[in-house]
């Protein structure tokens, strides 16, 4: 089995997993989102140390494999991104399952189980015309206010959304346009997502247009741009001068 094949598959795997738990309708939302972290968590980290023993590994759930920095092949997994939403009995939750090679998101899958779908970094799927007017996936919770400003100038539409895979799969699945984030995250929020979106000809990158990198000391990585190809010069214009009129 290739590395895509393995994260499509384990990707795909806990999302039944995880459907299974909360269709049991044994726990309170609270409950149901910590079990299912738990549940899907020791899945993936148990599967992939099987299947992948020589590999580092970093969760969200466990940070485990200390050795991981002196790997250049890591993979990295968020067991339920949204855990909100899932709890919440939402279709906007993912799960995530990356590696990354050197640094580099190179390998991905999303699953979004409440939809049916895994979208992986080996089947890239071509991209529809942009909408008119634009569209941008900001939280539903707490947008950024530079996602909101930067909205306002292009006229887009915000469209609020949970977890960070299924925001960067709306662009993706061409639901959405822009997905724009400042308001900070972990390499498990975006390196699926990356790895995912970028094989589909996405822009993906830091606010500052430098790459976005993985497996590092320090796993908060604050900020994100994953946009249609031919918006992303724009959008990281806007992002400047926004940031210029405030200093």
């Amino acid at each position: 089995m290739t590395d895509a094949e393995l994260a499509g598959h384990l990707a795909e795997a806990a999302g039944r997993i995880l459907m299974i738990v909360r269709d049991a309708n044994m726990f309170a939302p609270d409950a149901l989102g910590q079990a299912g972290d738990q549940i899907a968590n020791q899945f993936l980290v148990s599967a992939l140390r099987e299947q992948r023993p020589d590999d580092g590994l970093l969760s969200e759930e466990s940070r485990c494999d200390g050795k991981r920095l002196d790997m250049d092949r890591v993979w990295i997994v968020d067991p339920v991104d949204g855990t909100r939403e899932y709890g919440e009995a939402r279709a906007d939750w993912a799960v995530h399952v990356a590696l990354a090679i050197d640094g580099v998101a190179a390998v991905g899958a999303v699953a979004l189980p409440a939809a049916g779908l895994v979208l992986r970094s080996d089947q890239p799927r071509m991209l529809s015309p942009a909408r008119t007017p634009l569209r941008m996936v900001v939280s539903r919770t707490r947008p950024a206010a530079e996602a909101i400003a930067v909205a306002k100038l292009l006229d887009a539409e915000l469209v609020p959304m949970g977890s960070a895979g299924a925001k960067a799969m709306a662009i993706v699945l061409g639901d959405a346009d822009i997905y724009l984030h400042t308001g900070g995250q972990y390499e498990w929020d975006s390196c699926a997502p990356v790895a995912v979106a970028a094989a589909c000809g996405l822009h993906c990158s830091r606010i500052d247009g430098s790459p976005l990198r993985y497996n590092r000391g320090d796993v908060y990585l604050p900020d994100m741009l994953i946009c249609r190809p031919e918006l992303g010069k724009r959008v990281l214009r806007l992002v400047e001068d926004l940031g210029s009129a405030t200093s």
